[in-house]
């Protein structure tokens, strides 16, 4: 498959910081909305976009703990969104469009991972309801809002899409669930939704890309036992990390998704899944865990999902009469 997946010299790392790629990048009068802005890799995001000058818009599931955390920061506000519920999406996004702003950048930064089986709405799987169609359905009904001419859409996913395509067959794992497959299907959700929003947003002079974060502990890791975490390697029995070299700080994982948010070197291009500051070369057939799976960036794949999207969730910004 011919692919535009390849790295351009961005000039930055796997080390740099959400504060280094936006060095001499001015927001001003820019609106961005992060969604889990407040903690994490999004807490990060949050405060360099304000730091580079923009207004950040964050919508919370807590919000009370997302009006705490950001507390301090000019130009911020804090709304209240449950990505697993379609109803405070709706809710959401028409307390924003009512607002009559425009804007620049979204970042689907939330998510939840490897949780316990949960089902959320009509009975759907958590990960994949909460990562994907959450988000999917909040930038369709935000859609009227996003700027046309140079708005930016960036899906946070990651290296989990390796662990699983799409299950056509059972999306909602209701014949026996794995909570990583599951995550893994979510993140690949995750770059397909960029794929195919790229594809449709393009000619509107909007561009999506989607991204890796690489390795950190955040408070994404809340669901696994400590057990589990010694035993993967990542911390020994007293919490310290085993290998620190091996995992970024929160200002170098929110590196990626700030840079292909504002970066003037992609310009022009989209629909591409990046990590450490550039664009991902695809995955090797040999394995390993870096780069892009072709199920991630097949663009049938992305429309078959989107139009699945469409139809679980009921909103499709893009369907004809809408």
């Amino acid at each position: 498959m011919s692919t535009a997946q390849h790295r351009i010299g961005s000039g930055f790392d796997a080390e740099s910081t959400a504060d280094d790629v936006l060095r001499g990048i001015d927001l001003s009068g820019k609106l961005a909305v992060v969604t889990g802005g407040y903690s994490g890799l999004g807490l990060e995001t949050t405060r360099a976009l304000v730091k580079a000058g923009a207004r950040v818009v964050v919508p919370a599931r807590r919000r009370d703990v997302a009006q705490e955390a950001l507390a301090g920061l000019d130009r911020v506000e804090v709304d209240e969104l449950d990505l697993g519920d379609l109803q405070s999406v709706r809710g959401f996004a028409e307390r924003f469009l009512a607002s009559e702003r425009s804007i620049d950048i979204v970042i689907n930064n939330a998510g939840i991972m490897a949780t316990p089986e949960t089902r959320v709405g009509p009975g759907w799987e958590a990960q994949f309801a909460t990562n994907h169609l959450g988000h999917y359905a909040l930038v369709n009904r935000l859609w009227p809002a996003i700027a046309p001419g140079g708005a930016r859409v960036v899906s946070v996913s990651s290296t989990g899409h390796h662990r699983s395509g799409i299950r056509w067959d059972d999306p909602h794992f209701k014949q026996g669930y794995d909570k990583w497959e599951a995550y893994g299907q979510a993140k690949t959700a995750n770059v397909l939704f960029a794929v195919h929003l790229d594809r449709l947003g393009r000619q509107y002079g909007v561009r999506a890309f989607s991204l890796h974060p690489g390795g950190i502990l955040t408070p994404l890791q809340r669901h696994l036992a400590k057990e589990e975490m010694v035993e993967r390697g990542w911390i020994d029995e007293t919490g310290a990390l085993v290998n620190p070299d091996a995992f970024k700080t929160p200002e170098q994982g929110a590196a990626t998704q700030v840079w292909a948010a504002t970066s003037p070197r992609l310009d022009g291009m989209g629909g591409l899944y990046c990590e450490d500051c550039d664009i991902a070369e695809p995955a090797p057939a040999d394995g390993g865990r870096s780069g892009v799976k072709d199920w991630a960036i097949d663009p049938e794949q992305a429309a078959r999902l989107w139009e699945l999207s469409a139809d679980l969730t009921g909103v499709n910004a893009f369907a004809s009469g809408s």
